[in-house]
């Protein structure tokens, strides 16, 4: 009961600290009256209720409250009491700290204006002591300019001596330390100091350079070096042979440590001629003198007006460069290489020969091929030299994989679209040209069964043939965006194919039994092939592997089911066309077999109208012969097999005569046995002209054909049934059709319909077809 007086009490302390005006104090006061009086209701309904005898709770009631109210008015006057002991604590306290924040803000200003005053006097002292630092500074950095400029007065004084004194192996030594110097200078601002320095280091580099390079070409041409042409009779060492090897040895040594300063020079001298090619290392020092004769006689020969610099002859340079790259190789192997590797270099002798040679390619190719762009024949010739070039040179001379070859110059973007384009258009024309041909559609191993499996026409076997030249051409491509680019002309020139295809194919569909036209199905059924098997070689898989990261740039968008379906190898490149052409091939099978059917059906007219309820038993009959009725229609099945085997290759015709049977195998169950009624004679004659003259007509192709007439095969056997397992199967079917389950509680041994069946060798027929059949014979059945 205590609880909510204290509680008022509170918010009644904390509202006296609040600053209200005379409208809320209103308010709040009848919100009080109406909180007691609500308070004061519930307290009586609780302690007294609407008991009259309760009332005798009210004095007890009374004490209680009021022992309640004087607690808490001695609490409040306890605080009431304290409160403002606390306050004026915290005014004082406030105070004290005031003062002394003043008193701070005071020395505070004494303080600033004194350092002010301070910095003020100083600064003249600042200024001279900086002016006298920076002059200090600049002492300094001319100092280290002199002593730098001392430093390369010293190793130039040091390296004339040397020279003078026939001490190669300081000179170099000497150089090598001036090309460190100009490589630690590389980030300063002292340009004419570096410029100074890298006149210097050039000069006395080109006297060294050209000293060891006297002396080498001196010791390689009594070394009979370079090898232009083959020699007509094996030369004899020279007398002084291991003179010649030792200088050899010592000047080789001696440029490969001159390679540094090389390197750092060429570097700043010379601009790169081909950028599109990949970054390589410089040439060795030594490889680069011994190139200088062939560099000549390759210049002399192939530029200016000489007669072997034509354009329409690239072979000439490029068979001249592979000619010294193997008349030379074994001198590099024999003579230089062991020398490389007793000096610790990294070089491999016979590559670099091939390198430097080959720049001389490329330099070449890069001034020729865009003047061939205009020209269709002699870039197309220019294109097929190369190639032929790099096939060499990769395999005969074995030229690393990782450096660039001349295939580089042929990928640049002008001259790599003007080879797409050529490529497109020389395709085009010769499609075109073999469709006209008289023998495009006839097959040019057609007398050879061996070869000839597909039975592809020559137009079709020309085009494949062509797109597996392609392949071969881009093949060696670096690039595999340029691979990309042209597998999709590729595609492109196959999808142009199979139009093609059907636009011959509708005009010869008015004759689908033509040879042309199975010509044209084999077509498609042979380019189709080839494709998939395309599809599992290792140069496409690795094609669609690099389809998948950047193919959509070449290739056009990818879903992301083709993408996921590609990156797991799960289709192929040639899907979309594979699909096309199987719809072209399905299409023109169909029309095939509806052609042969139409000529089936109208040969069967007479047998569908034959009287098969009149016909004699069997036993009335000496023996069993085919009915004259079924021989237009059989002759005109073997005529189409015979004809259709000979124009049609195996698959295709393995396809087309198991779906002529499963039409026909319909149209006879149709047409000839639902269409009527069959005495015992009638059947027998039915299940003899199946049996004996029909399957084995099929019998040619499969062991079993009867295995593609179930239809007719199981009609038969319903309809050649013997009276009493006829009425006995009749029975189980009627039972089962009827439902009746008194019956099957009084044969609980009776078989199921398809039980029944299974055991007559029916399999495919369902119940409700047997009753039909069997009410075919249903005439003597009840007889």
């Amino acid at each position: 009961m205590a609880a909510p007086a204290v509680e008022r009490n509170n918010n009644s302390m904390n509202d006296d600290h609040q600053p209200i005006d005379g409208s809320d104090t209103k308010y709040r006061r009848a919100s009080v009256d109406v909180s007691y009086m609500d308070h004061v209701a519930e307290l009586v309904e609780r302690e007294i209720g609407g008991d009259l005898k309760s009332l005798r709770k009210v004095g007890g009631l009374l004490e209680k409250l009021t022992a309640e109210n004087t607690l808490l008015e001695g609490q409040v006057l306890t605080v009431s009491s304290s409160v403002p002991l606390r306050v004026s604590a915290a005014l004082s306290a406030a105070e004290d700290s005031r003062t002394k924040l003043e008193a701070l803000f005071q020395k505070e200003r004494l303080l600033s204006n004194t350092l002010q005053q301070h910095l003020q006097g100083a600064q003249s002292w600042a200024d001279s002591l900086g002016q006298t630092l920076g002059q200090l500074d600049m002492l300094e950095r001319h100092m280290k300019y002199l002593q730098c400029l001392a430093r390369i007065e010293e190793l130039s004084d040091s390296i004339q001596q040397f020279l003078m004194t026939n001490s190669v192996w300081e000179a170099i030594e000497a150089v090598g330390s001036m090309a460190t110097l100009d490589m630690g200078l590389k980030e300063s601002g002292c340009t004419h100091l570096q410029a100074f320095l890298r006149e210097t280091l050039h000069f006395w580099h080109k006297i060294l350079k050209d000293k060891l390079a006297s002396d080498f070409e001196e010791v390689l041409t009594q070394l009979h070096w370079p090898i232009v042409s083959p020699p007509t009779q094996t030369l004899s060492p020279p007398a002084n042979a291991q003179e010649l090897s030792s200088q050899l040895e010592l000047l080789v040594s001696q440029l490969l440590s001159l390679q540094t300063s090389d390197d750092l020079i060429s570097e700043k001298n010379e601009t790169p001629t081909r950028p599109g090619l990949p970054q390589t290392p410089p040439l060795s020092l030594p490889i680069q003198i011994m190139l200088l004769p062939l560099s000549k006689r390759f210049r002399y020969h192939f530029t200016g007006n000489r007669q072997t610099n034509s354009l329409s002859k690239p072979e000439w340079y490029l068979t001249q460069i592979l000619v010294w790259m193997g008349h030379n190789s074994n001198f590099m192997e024999e003579k230089i290489q062991p020398i490389l590797d007793r000096a610790g270099a990294n070089v491999n002798a016979k590559v670099e020969l091939c390198r430097g040679l080959l720049a001389l390619a490329q330099e070449k190719l890069t001034h020729d091929a865009p003047r061939l762009l205009y020209d269709d024949t002699l870039f197309c010739h220019l294109v097929d030299e190369v190639l032929q070039f790099e096939k060499e040179l990769r395999s005969t001379h074995a030229y690393p994989s990782t450096y660039p070859g001349a295939l580089h110059i042929l990928l640049e973007e002008a001259v790599f679209q003007k080879w797409l384009s050529v490529e497109r258009k020389m395709a085009v024309e010769k499609v075109d040209a073999m469709l006209s041909t008289e023998g495009a559609w006839s097959s040019q191993y057609k007398d050879i069964t061996d070869v000839d499996e597909l039975k592809a026409p020559d137009c079709a076997e020309t085009f494949m043939t062509l797109l597996l030249v392609i392949t071969d051409r881009y093949r060696s491509l670096p690039c595999p965006r340029a691979q990309l680019s042209f597998l999709a002309l590729q595609r492109e020139l196959v999808d142009d194919f199979r139009i093609r295809l059907t636009q011959v194919m509708k005009e010869e569909s008015r004759q689908p039994l033509g040879a042309r036209y199975c010509a044209i199905l084999n077509a498609a059924n042979y380019i189709s092939t080839v494709l998939s098997d395309w599809g599992d070689n290792v140069f496409f898989l690795q094609l669609q592997q690099a389809a998948v990261s950047e193919g959509e740039e070449v290739l056009g968008p990818l879903g992301a089911t083709e993408s996921g379906r590609l990156a797991s190898l799960e289709g192929s490149l040639f899907e979309g066309l594979l699909a096309l052409l199987e719809r072209l091939r399905g299409d023109m099978l169909g029309r095939l077999l509806d052609a042969v059917m139409r000529d089936v059906k109208e040969k069967a007219q007479p047998y569908c109208r034959d009287r098969w309820i009149s016909l004699p038993s069997q036993c009335d009959q000496a023996t069993m012969s085919l009915s004259s009725s079924a021989c237009p229609m059989l002759l005109c099945l073997r005529d189409h097999l015979l004809q259709l085997q000979q124009l049609l290759c195996l698959p295709l015709f393995q396809m087309f005569w198991q779906g002529l049977a499963e039409r026909l195998d319909l149209f006879l169950y149709q047409d000839v046995i639902l269409y009527n009624h069959f005495n015992e004679g009638g059947a027998a004659q039915l299940q003899f002209d199946m049996t004996r003259n029909l399957f084995p007509l099929f019998g040619h192709y499969c062991k079993r054909p009867e295995n593609f007439f179930k239809h007719v095969k199981e009609a038969c056997i319903i309809l050649n049934l013997k009276v009493g397992p006829a009425l006995l199967l009749c029975d189980v079917l009627k039972l089962a059709e009827e439902g009746l389950e008194d019956e099957a509680s009084l044969r609980p041994q009776q078989p199921t319909p398809e039980s029944a069946l299974n055991e007559l060798g029916v399999y495919k027929l369902a119940p409700s077809d047997v009753q039909i059949l069997l009410n075919l014979r249903s005439a003597w059945l009840n007889h």
